[in-house]
């Protein structure tokens, strides 16, 4: 068994244990990992470079757990919806490298859109 399979398993014994599912309707489980992402972005919010740099020195944990309450709602939201994550995932990196290719994205932050 992979790696995500064991997490998501982790994470359907504990919904399963507290009898949550009745809850996680795809918009609320959808509105979870947004706002779980709006916690990560709270962490950085108005600081500079320099104060986001400093601040990530006492606070890698808290943003450890941000990242985990994230990544949570996605394993779970995909389970629910029947998609498999690291399917869509690698496949969502190939689409990347096509329509990002080395050769013109390298070193650039500008938008270079190639058809697909």
């Amino acid at each position: 068994m992979d790696e995500i399979q064991e997490l998501t398993d982790r994470i359907l014994a504990f919904r399963e244990a507290r009898d949550w599912k009745q809850f996680h309707t795809y918009k609320d489980v959808a509105i979870s990992l947004v706002l779980e992402a709006t916690e990560l972005l709270e962490h950085f919010q108005w600081k500079s470079t320099q104060e986001v740099l400093d601040h990530m020195e006492g606070q890698k944990r808290e943003i450890g757990e941000e990242l985990a309450d994230i990544l949570y709602w996605v394993l779970l939201l995909s389970h629910d919806l029947d998609i498999d994550i690291k399917t869509a995932f690698l496949a969502k990196m190939e689409k990347n490298a096509r329509k990002y290719p080395v050769e013109k994205a390298r070193g650039t932050h500008k938008k270079i859109y190639r058809t697909l």
